[in-house]
């Protein structure tokens, strides 16, 4: 039974209109909130510190330097090593009868990280804990 013989059926459309609308405000929201940094590019600036020292130092430190090919030097005088416990000796030595000095460690800002490890793991197994770094005042 055809109820509705004189009409003609509607055909079904979908109106593409508004989907379209919908997807573009979700492409409009993810460009905005997508984050365009480049990690590989990431820059690192060595510490800079400013201000005066007010610390007495009760022994005399050994100043320990590394440039920028690895070459060291322990009180101002050159060092070659050939492996960490060389490099302990030599820190025992600079030391003298001093029970725990203060290692203070001049890198060159092109130095290899692994350099000042080095000079770290050296002091560490001479028996030495009181390590600090130099910086260099903030240009103006």
């Amino acid at each position: 039974m055809n109820f509705l013989r004189g009409r003609d059926r509607e055909t079904p459309e979908i109106n593409l209109i508004p989907m379209i609308d919908v997807l573009l405000v979700i492409l409009i929201f993810l460009m905005v909130t997508t984050s365009y940094g480049k990690f590989s590019e990431l820059q690192i600036n060595l510490p800079q510190a400013s201000g005066t020292d007010n610390t007495v130092p009760t022994s005399k430190p050994i100043t320990v330097a590394v440039d920028a090919s690895e070459h060291y030097a322990i009180n101002g005088k050159r060092t070659s090593f050939k492996n960490l416990s060389e490099f302990a000796q030599a820190l025992r030595t600079a030391a003298g009868k001093q029970e725990d000095p203060v290692i203070v460690i001049n890198a060159d800002a092109k130095a290899a990280h692994q350099s000042v490890i080095t000079i770290m793991e050296a002091a560490r197994e001479a028996g030495y804990g009181r390590i600090t770094f130099t910086t260099r005042n903030a240009s103006k």
